[in-house]
């Protein structure tokens, strides 16, 4: 039946004892991941198929001869030289040889801050990242939020944690900060002892870093000061050189996402050797630019971030590779030629149509809430009409004037594209907010919900099959991208997104009994995915994930009472293939999520990543729905349906 593959479906499963598996047994069984991927599944399907349409739009922008300035010029200039491996194996290193030299001139700590600002305007982060975001507490203006980072391992634990494959892990990176070092030309020894100060100096970061889970807090990371309050709360790092540096001399204010971190930096920057300080900022100027630059320093960062951290055997196509560059350099101008041959206006109608059926069944969930007060309904409800929608792809693209893109160096051209990605950002501070602008290029399978903005985001990426396909019915399009989009919806009122108001201000408007009931549900999800070991000795991070989690919950809930409300209007659909429309709709989600991934690469996901395993976002909310039960026939006693008491209901 269009959009779900019978071919999957393991039916010696009993659908109330797995039902991912099945719905999903029989692709399970027949598919391995490409040797060149750490995981494979319905996402990086879709993004396969969009790769072979950008491919193809890539090599004609390259081929074309376009006017100077243009999009396609520049997106083929891009292109043209990133697949010129010839030039970028004689060039070496030399393309990043001014930066080098900025760095390795370093010989005052009073210039330290300085030259981190200079390293930042091209986006070379260590030790710490910036950049431009709504204000939390007055959404119509933009601040400068400075976060941590600067470690070259995925997660603060990588240093802190004392297991044998944490040390491991740690004398790995060590060895290949070491071999990275070499390849810039110093000598094994100086390699060496300059890959253990990188270690030392990385691990002094990381203690003071805050946690995943403490920084999915919007509270603990609204830290808004001025200038002389930052200075005053890290001395020790020039801030006023550093900002002048960068461009903006004069702000009246910034956002500090972790202030212990930015203490504990200062600290650091008054007492570690200059000749440290050079050395980490080389390492994380060739580990930032690795990839754009020759295959020795391409492998070696493959052979460590993909092949050792996550199993990952072989190397991507160059092809593919460039791509993935251009969607993070150039992904808007790229996205502007993929929307006008691979998106159809239909695929947009049909799917907003889509969104204002789940609209309707929220707010309808919303009213009927037992739990909830009459002060904080209306609040919700403001909120939930409040809600923009932007679909496939921006109304106005972005200026990319000055954006410069040629035939020269290709890391250069990163460099460049790089600093006005930046530029672009630091030029928004003291302007309007820009409601219009996307956070996604048009071709990226995936989705957002924005609480500054208030907005759901689908860019047309993922407005294809398994999750929506406009020769399905309604039943699978409801249960596949119409559970995506009630997924963002409820991000609006996760415990993270429900702090935000319907002006997307960082405000409490519930009461405190209400958000007492609340949590008191969302306790019921996270003591729910304590108990999941995707991994033997590796449980998932219910509190890192419990945002997903409530939004995959509430995402079917919402989903599934917009394609009842479908139903009414349309009349219900006969069975298909002996499969009733609820059971459809089911099979629909579950399908949308099948994948593999390799042990190493979950390994990583389970630490850093706020989504929980494919199979768990089927399997988890699943089974607190009595929709699903009823529709499947799953009684007491299954593992399919938890007992009432330990099942969240939200909405």
């Amino acid at each position: 039946m269009p959009g779900i593959d019978l071919t999957s479906i393991d039916a010696s499963v009993s659908p109330c004892e797995d039902f991912y598996r099945y719905a999903n047994g029989k692709w399970l069984e027949r598919t391995e991941i490409p040797p060149e991927e750490a995981g494979w599944g319905a996402f990086d399907e879709v993004r396969e198929r969009n790769r072979e349409i950008l491919h193809r739009i890539a090599g004609e922008a390259a081929a074309a001869g376009a006017p100077t300035g243009s999009v396609r010029q520049k997106v083929g200039d891009y292109w043209a030289t990133g697949m010129d491996e010839a030039a970028i194996e004689v060039a070496g290193a030399t393309p990043i040889g001014p930066e080098l030299a900025l760095v390795e001139g370093l010989a005052d700590r009073a210039r330290i801050a300085e030259v981190v600002a200079r390293l930042h305007r091209e986006r070379i982060w260590g030790p710490f990242l910036l950049t431009v975001r709504q204000d939390p507490g007055d959404s119509t203006r933009y601040v400068l939020w400075l976060q941590q980072g600067g470690l070259g391992l995925p997660d603060r634990d990588y240093y802190l944690k004392d297991d044998d494959r944490s040390r491991d892990i740690r004398q790995r990176y060590v060895a290949h900060v070491s071999r990275m070092l070499e390849l810039l030309g110093d000598d094994p020894d100086r390699a060496r002892y300059g890959a253990a100060t990188v270690l030392t100096l990385e691990t002094r970061l990381a203690h003071a870093s805050m946690t995943r889970v403490d920084q999915r807090d919007p509270y603990k990371t609204y830290n808004k000061m001025t200038v002389a309050e930052l200075a005053e709360r890290a001395p020790g790092w020039e801030w006023d050189a550093y900002l002048d540096a960068l461009g903006t001399a004069s702000l009246d204010d910034l956002n500090v996402r972790q202030p212990g971190f930015f203490t504990e930096l200062a600290r650091a920057a008054h007492d570690t050797p200059l000749e440290q300080w050079r050395t980490y900022l080389r390492w994380h100027l060739v580990r930032g630019m690795a990839s754009s630059l020759s295959s020795a320093f391409d492998r070696e960062s493959f052979d460590f971030n993909s092949k050792t951290l996550q199993g990952v055997q072989e190397q991507r196509p160059r092809w593919k590779r460039i791509l993935e560059s251009m969607d993070q350099h150039v992904g808007e101008e790229l996205g502007q030629l993929y929307v006008e041959q691979a998106f159809s206006p239909g695929a947009k109608r049909r799917v907003l149509e889509l969104v204002e059926d789940l609209r309707a069944a929220l707010r309808e969930r919303i009213h009927g809430l037992e739990w909830m007060g009459q002060a904080t309904k209306g609040q919700a409800l403001r909120k939930l009409e409040a809600f923009a929608v932007k679909m496939a792809y921006p109304d106005r693209w972005r200026d990319h004037s000055s954006l410069e893109i040629d035939r020269g160096s290709f890391a250069r051209n990163v460099l460049r594209a790089n600093e006005f990605l930046l530029r672009r950002d630091l030029d928004k501070l003291g302007k309007p907010v820009d409601r219009g602008e996307w956070f996604m290029s048009p071709q990226t399978v995936n989705a957002y919900y924005d609480p500054n903005m208030n907005e759901i985001v689908f860019p047309a990426g993922i407005l294809q099959p398994p999750f929506f396909d406009p020769d399905a019915d309604d039943a699978v399009n409801y249960g596949a991208i119409g559970m995506v989009i009630g997924h963002e919806m409820s991000h609006g009122f996760d415990d993270a997104g429900s702090r935000y108001d319907a002006d997307g201000n960082l405000k409490e408007w519930w009461t405190t009994d209400d958000r007492a009931a609340y949590e008191s549900r969302t306790d019921l999800i996270v003591k729910q995915f304590d108990a999941y070991e995707p991994l033997p000795g590796q449980r998932i991070n219910s509190r890192l994930t419990l945002g997903e989690n409530i939004g995959d919950l509430g995402g079917l809930k919402i989903a599934f009472a917009a394609f009842r409300r479908a139903m009414d209007r349309r009349g219900r659909p006969e069975p298909i293939d002996g499969f009733e429309p609820e059971q459809r709709f089911f099979l629909g989600h579950a399908q949308s999520w099948h994948g593999r991934m390799r042990d190493e690469a979950l390994r990583v996901r389970l630490t850093i990543d706020p989504h929980s395993p494919a199979a768990y976002r089927v399997l988890g909310p699943l089974s607190n729905l009595p929709e699903f039960h009823e529709a499947f026939g799953c009684t007491d006693g299954v593992p399919m349906r938890r007992p009432h008491a330990e099942r969240p209901t939200i909405w």
